[in-house]
């Protein structure tokens, strides 16, 4: 617990600790005026709110500062965990408290509106102050222009704003059927708009086989011009779906939610599908306030934009698992495939086309006031094209690592530099899954597919090795992905230091491998035998391509470029040791040594790392593992492993 060093009123914030439930709730954190600065939900509240105030020297500085503003805590319990996200969301639209992220403000996106009026009225606006049912937000006016002027074709319905008794122009020109007076009944006019209402949710099928039937009744009652007048709007509607239909018609109501992230922003993109036909698709950013992550901020989304586009979908298909969107609020789809899939990646590549907006917008109007230090960075991504003989300049780094202690517990970490700077949130932890033992080549092979197989390949891979590790990326990147990502390698010297960037000789130009021929192209030295048996087991491909020779990239050892470079390679090499040392802390070494009397981590560890296996170490005899151990602890283990067995 913090002391009153850091938040002079934790007395009283530890008291009111002692009486928050362990129930679903949502919590409010509010300074010393009364204002709430954080509204938060948790399934634990108890729990939650308890963990600002301990631990304090781990948070982040974002987080500490909202510590030492808190006064006082305010929570509610509910019953389920949807009443909390939906409280949740709630609350923060109507505080838009200091420290939560929220979405940009959409009260300048246009919407639909039919009004609450006797007689109906359909208006286009931005703002929500007219009394009536809302359909959108739209992304912009041009398209919801184009939905109302074909409304507008295939129904009559009145535009003015105020009702007179006898019929205006409209009426003449085929608008409108004259309900002001009397030649269309009120049941007419609103069994009009409960088909416009079907059309603004999408749903065009019952529509058109209603036309259909009048126009076929028409043409039997041989009244032709009528019929052609009906086959027409039946050919507009049509043709306006078909432009909307991005999939099969089957995906008849999901929503798709993606995000992407850098430490300061976050982009959204969320579609509503509605038989296969795109009816909403909107962009918003977040400022990101506290390190909350890209899940957190990705639920709470959701949650707002579900609620606001009045979505029916009991389904959402999103790019990544969200822990904490209830299963009951809406059914989430985090590995989609088919025709979900090509909605996935679409609304990606939305979120990617509005990132890149906004970040060009933000440079235009930073101007000359961006900082030297972007500057610099910008040009020191310009040389690093330069140097690599680069497509386009590397915004994107993506660099790999693998971890283990005599191939026990194998895992790989990727980091990403975005814009020469560390982008946390785009890091990933990777399980070995597939290969047994310590064989870094298949280890890199397995998590350099497992991550673009389904995400994005970044500008530049780097690989925290030699032309070995190089190799196998090419192996995977170019023979099994189809993957034109440029490649480079980071060397380490004698003592661990970042020694050399290489390059491939000529990026693009490998020759291809005869269908059938056996090996991949490497050096026996960089990569053993046994490691291109499992790649081309684990990577069959009709035709490979071979790789060039690789070369070492001249840059001397006090340029900033070389600097970012080892940057990048022990920030990999953190990460990756990282995510290894938490993996063997939480019981991986719960083993059958350390479950004898006596014997603690420290010694299993000791033991583990010189002979590699339990089964090993019960092969020793007394004298070996006193040698190791001394005899005192030796002979524990030794009678130990004998008595287990």
């Amino acid at each position: 617990m913090i002391d009153a060093s850091i938040n002079p009123n934790i007395e009283r914030i530890a008291l009111r600790l002692k009486t928050i439930p362990e129930t679903p709730g949502v919590y409010q954190h509010l300074d010393a005026e009364g204002r709430v600065i954080y509204v938060g939900k948790a399934r634990n509240l108890q729990r939650r709110v308890s963990s600002y105030f301990t631990h304090y020297e781990d948070k982040s500085a974002k987080i500490k500062m909202l510590v030492r503003t808190v006064y006082d805590i305010r929570v509610t319990v509910v019953a389920t965990e949807v009443d909390a996200l939906l409280l949740e969301n709630s609350l923060i639209k109507r505080y838009q408290p200091r420290y939560n992220s929220m979405l940009k403000d959409d009260k300048t996106y246009p919407y639909l509106c039919i009004t609450e009026e006797e007689y109906p009225r359909l208006l286009y606006t931005r703002r929500r102050n007219i009394r009536g049912q809302y359909f959108g937000p739209y992304p912009n006016g041009r398209i919801l222009r184009e939905l109302q002027d074909i409304i507008r074709q295939l129904f009559q319905y009145r535009t003015c704003n105020v009702m007179g008794k006898r019929p205006c122009m409209k009426h003449q020109i085929g608008l409108c059927g004259a309900p002001c007076a009397g030649l269309q009944s009120k049941e007419e006019y609103r069994a009009t708009f409960e088909d416009i209402r079907r059309i603004l949710k999408g749903d065009f099928g019952e529509i058109t086989e209603r036309m259909k039937s009048r126009m076929y009744a028409l043409a039997a009652e041989l009244r032709f011009e009528e019929a052609e007048g009906m086959k027409r709007k039946i050919h507009l509607l049509q043709e306006y779906q078909a432009r909307s239909t991005v999939v099969d018609t089957n995906v008849r109501d999901v929503d798709v939610a993606t995000i992407l992230g850098d430490e300061e922003y976050a982009w959204v993109n969320f579609m509503r599908i509605k038989h296969g036909a795109i009816i909403y698709s909107l962009n918003s950013e977040v400022k990101k306030k506290l390190d909350e992550s890209e899940e957190e901020i990705l639920t709470r989304a959701i949650a707002t934009l579900h609620e606001q586009t009045e979505s029916t979908a009991e389904e959402v298909v999103v790019s990544m698992a969200l822990p904490e969107l209830p299963e009951s609020y809406l059914k989430q789809t985090p590995q989609a495939k088919g025709d979900r899939r090509k909605l996935l990646e679409l609304s990606l590549r939305n979120a990617e086309s509005y990132r890149n907006q906004c970040q060009h917008q933000r440079a235009l109007l930073d101007g000359d006031m961006e900082s030297g230090k972007r500057k610099s960075e910008t040009r020191m991504l310009e040389r690093l094209q330069k140097a690599l003989r680069l497509p386009t300049v590397p915004m994107d780094i993506d660099c790999f690592d693998n971890s283990n202690i005599q191939g026990a517990y194998a895992v790989a970490g990727m980091v990403r530099f975005t814009g020469g700077k560390p982008n946390k949130s785009a890091y990933r932890k990777f399980n070995i899954k597939t290969v047994e033992g310590a064989d870094d080549y298949a280890s890199m092979a397995e998590v350099i597919e497992r991550q673009y197989s389904k995400n994005p390949p970044p500008d530049l891979l780097i690989v925290d090795g030699g032309e070995g590790q190089m190799r196998v990326a090419w192996e995977v990147l170019r023979n099994r992905l189809h993957l034109q990502t440029p490649i480079a390698g980071l060397a380490k010297d004698d003592r661990h230091r970042t020694n050399q960037l290489l390059a491939f000789e000529e990026e693009g130009d490998g020759e291809a491998m005869p269908k059938g021929a056996s090996e991949m192209p490497t050096d026996a030295s960089e990569m053993p035998t046994d490691a291109s048996e499992m790649l081309r087991n684990a990577y069959p491909m009709p035709t490979q391509c071979l790789p060039p020779a690789a070369k070492v990239v001249q840059i001397r050892p006090t340029d900033p470029l070389f600097h970012l470079m080892e940057q990048i390679q022990n920030e990999v090499h953190r990460f990756a040791i990282t995510f290894h040392k938490d993996k063997r802390s939480k019981g991986t070494f719960r083993t059958a040594l350390t479950d004898i009397p006596g014997i603690g981590e420290k010694t299993a560890h000791e033991l583990l790392l010189r002979y590699g296996s339990v089964k090993q170490i019960q092969l020793q005899t007394l004298d070996d593992l006193s040698a190791a151990i001394g005899p005192a602890k030796a002979r524990i283990v030794y009678e130990g492993l004998r008595a287990e067995g």
